[in-house]
């Protein structure tokens, strides 16, 4: 490939030369590939920040200068992708913990069925026992999820008495139902 090869194949395709932009891709991605190994030592992450580049490269290919040379500029975009790679994997590592640390996480279904039924029960007479105005609200802003100004007009409460009906509700269910002191 001669020098000023990939250039004219980007001005071509800046031009609308389609076929110059797809030569120039399928040129290129050997480039992009070693950019992003050589930062991501994961095969999968590396392509998927090739992938990116590529994305990137094509939104932004009207940015591009045909006086100056291209390599650096696609070189560039790929290693700011391989990076924003590298600080979300980081990122993700932290919060996250691989499933494979854990034993079966879908028990049998029957297994807690009773406990199910229990909690069911439970929560039935907590919500019959709140006032008739929260049990509304709560009934109609949450479990209908209806918007407030409908559940507002269902109710005859305002919205904000809606607001504040559906917050003590919840509230009071925790409290007794042991989520939250």
């Amino acid at each position: 490939m001669s020098d000023g090869e990939w250039e004219a194949w980007m001005a071509a395709a800046q031009a609308g030369d389609s076929r110059a932009y797809d030569r120039l891709l399928r040129a290129a991605l050997p480039l992009l590939r070693g950019v992003a190994r050589r930062r991501i030592r994961d095969p999968a992450e590396a392509e998927d920040a090739v992938q990116d580049a590529l994305l990137t490269i094509h939104r932004l290919r009207d940015t591009y200068d045909p006086a100056r040379p291209l390599k650096p500029w696609l070189i560039a975009i790929t290693e700011r992708r391989a990076i924003d790679r590298l600080r979300r994997s980081s990122r993700r590592a932290g919060r996250e913990s691989a499933i494979d640390e854990f034993g079966e996480t879908l028990p049998d279904p029957l297994a807690n069925q009773g406990e199910a039924k229990v909690a069911a029960a439970e929560l039935r007479s907590a919500v019959a026992a709140l006032p008739e105005a929260q049990r509304t609200a709560l009934g109609l802003a949450k479990l209908q999820d209806l918007p407030l100004a409908e559940a507002s007009a269902r109710s005859g409460m305002s919205i904000g008495a809606l607001k504040v009906a559906t917050h003590r509700a919840v509230k009071a269910l925790r409290k007794r139902l042991g989520g939250e002191e």
